[in-house]
């Protein structure tokens, strides 16, 4: 039975006890899905810490959560991004973290708090979900809702796509994750041809040197601020969130699989891969800094699958072979260091360059996230 429009009440978050119940409302709405993984605690706290995380040094937020008596029925955040506004000329507002159980009315109320807060801001458009901003997770799982998440990739109940039109938001954006399999990367033909690819163009593929991390830092940074600038949401990251992602990934990549591409010593592309922990804090089902941080030691080198978060190359290479040959040479040394398989993505719908490198390695497109956005 549908909660009533009246039973629903939306309250803001403004106390560390409100907060806890923010992030924690989502345990008993995935117990019975099993392909969740539940979230480290401790990483929430962060994301949503307005002094510790340097995005709210550019950026506002407003927790909001739902009830129906005295049961939190749901969880939104409203997000100004003034980076974002500043460098894409928009006057957007965002929302974010959004959780609901399967009911129009809730979902509703959610969305349009959400709207009011934004316009009172003078934001002329709602956008998302953004959790909180394109570089951490985003979208709504649309399509691919049998198998879990990859790290920093959401999940949630099939329903929400509904809930997100029935509120009358549109569709915006989609963004695509590939699977790829090691037996794809070694298939005779293509293996014959990237070879040959490698050995006409004069690319040099190494991989990150943990030695000088604070200078392959500057690096990443120099293509990363060109090779991305005109992707669609993307706004460069300031130095202290750069440092900042950086400081998080640290502590679990494999710099085997984090790869620049060079041209006379000059990085023109790069490839960040990173082992899928979410093969281990599946089962961390209190989403526990201990024993979730024990367990990951532990079973560390049991993890197979690797998700390539970025890969691209400055504007200058686009059009070349550069793309490809990263991508190939990322699958081909993932296999040799045991991540028999893996995940590319998320890759924007109108990204044509990188859907068809893809489909030249023969990856398999099997989730869709999608982004949703209405006129205030």
């Amino acid at each position: 039975m549908a909660i009533g429009a009246d039973a629903v009440k939306i309250i803001p978050v403004n106390s560390k006890r409100d907060r806890e119940r923010f992030i924690k409302m989502v345990w008993p709405l995935y117990k019975d899905y099993p392909n969740w993984v539940p979230p480290l605690l401790l990483d929430r706290r962060m994301i949503l810490d307005t002094k510790k995380n340097p995005f709210y040094q550019h950026a506002e937020i407003q927790l909001f959560l739902a009830y129906n008596n005295n049961e939190i029925v749901g969880r939104i955040a409203a997000i100004l991004n003034h980076n974002h506004n500043s460098f894409h000329n928009e006057n957007v507002g965002f929302f974010g973290f959004f959780e609901s159980i399967n009911d129009q009315t809730v979902a509703t109320a959610l969305i349009e708090k959400v709207k009011e807060w934004l316009a009172e801001k003078g934001a002329d458009t709602i956008r998302g979900p953004m959790n909180p901003s394109t570089n951490d997770d985003l979208g709504v799982l649309v399509e691919g809702f049998d198998k879990p998440p990859a790290i920093m990739m959401p999940y949630n109940p099939e329903y929400y796509n509904d809930l997100m039109i029935g509120a009358g938001l549109e569709q915006v954006k989609d963004l695509y994750s590939y699977y790829v399999h090691r037996d794809q990367v070694f298939e005779g033909k293509l293996f014959r041809v990237m070879e040959k690819l490698k050995e006409r163009e004069t690319f040099k593929i190494r991989p990150l040197n943990m030695k000088d991390f604070k200078g392959e830092l500057n690096r990443v940074k120099a293509v990363y601020n060109n090779a991305w600038s005109k992707n669609w949401g993307f706004v460069p990251m300031t130095d202290a969130e750069f440092d900042h992602l950086a400081d998080s990934f640290k502590q679990i990549i494999d710099p085997r699989v984090v790869l620049f591409a060079e041209k006379d010593d000059k990085p023109v592309g790069f490839g960040l891969s990173v082992p899928d922990i979410n093969q281990v804090l599946i089962h961390n089902k209190k989403g526990r800094l201990i024993p979730g941080a024990l367990r990951l030691l532990l079973n560390k080198n049991k993890i197979n699958f690797v998700r390539i978060i970025l890969l691209g190359v400055i504007h200058e290479y686009q059009r070349g072979s550069a793309g490809a040959i990263l991508f190939y040479e990322t699958a081909v040394r993932g296999v040799k260091y045991g991540y028999y398989h893996g995940e590319a993505g998320w890759v924007l719908d109108d990204n044509v360059m990188m859907q068809r490198a893809a489909d030249f390695l023969d990856a398999e497109r099997y989730k869709t996230y999608r982004i949703y956005e209405a006129a205030l």
